[in-house]
């Protein structure tokens, strides 16, 4: 994500939209080969991984720039993440999904990935941006909040994770990844602004502070959450909604745990 389309916007990935088609304009990397390259070091069916699916059908989260919850985004995000790991060879995925509402569920993901013993925590989740920046459209007949001024990934960790170091290691390798698949940041969580002012503590891989989250501060494993992109930005909705952008985003995290699972003390 970023204040500017061309600037920090999906880069390479950015749809061409003609009439109603949707073409993303990038090639992905063959998982298989991307496992491969660290057979030698790294044994995937070794390495637990939860993703962590944010927000629940009673409390939704945002709602996009066409009406879809943020929750449907999520959790259809987080099944091809894990279809991806597991063609990869990781086999001990496990999606992590919550009912309810407020810091009960929040904690109830904790316990579950503490108990599973995972070696990384990736908790999924799609963003917004602060209700000034919003303007209204009508789609379907329906008025709609949309704001086209941001949009990116962003990635967060918590330095009340007992594993901070190694959280931030990961969310370093997914920015990275997430980068060479075409996408960009955004750096609107830093704009000193009424709820943001997040520190954003790795301008390269578009990584910020966000020490008080449940799910990474008290997850007894390295912890990141993927805002993997702005769903009210109307183009990028579009983008995120495709097959073509989920799986980008996939092959992204495939890489990033791939080379987390290579360079993992022994």
């Amino acid at each position: 994500m970023s204040n500017s389309r061309t600037s920090h916007g999906w880069g390479r990935a950015l749809p061409l939209i003609v009439g109603a088609a949707l073409v993303i304009v990038a090639s992905l990397p063959d998982r298989t080969s991307v496992a491969a390259q660290g057979a030698t070091v790294c044994n995937p069916a070794n390495f637990s991984i939860a993703i962590d699916v944010g927000h629940t059908p009673e409390a939704p989260g945002t709602t996009s720039a066409r009406g879809v919850a943020e929750h449907a985004y999520n959790l259809q995000l987080a099944n091809e993440i894990k279809r991806a790991l597991l063609e990869g060879g990781y086999s001990r995925v496990t999606l992590i999904t919550a009912r309810g509402i407020g810091r009960t569920q929040l904690l109830a993901r904790v316990k579950r990935a503490n108990a599973l013993n995972v070696d990384l925590l990736l908790s999924v989740h799609h963003d917004d941006v602060q209700d000034f920046y919003h303007a209204k459209w009508n789609y379907n007949g329906v008025t709609r909040a949309f704001s086209d001024k941001f949009s990116g990934y962003s990635l967060f960790v918590s330095r009340q994770n007992q594993h901070f170091e190694r959280s931030l290691a990961f969310a370093k390798l997914l920015g990275a990844a997430l980068m060479e698949q075409g996408l960009r940041y955004s750096a609107h969580h830093a704009e000193a602004i009424p709820g943001e002012g997040r520190q954003l503590i790795d301008s390269k891989a578009g990584v910020y502070l966000f020490d008080n989250l449940v799910v990474l501060k008290f997850t007894k494993a390295p912890a990141v959450l993927l805002e993997a992109g702005v769903i009210v930005n109307r183009i990028e909705e579009l983008v995120l909604a495709s097959a073509e952008g989920r799986e980008h985003i996939s092959a992204a995290v495939l890489e990033a745990v791939s080379q987390f699972c290579r360079e993992r003390p022994l």
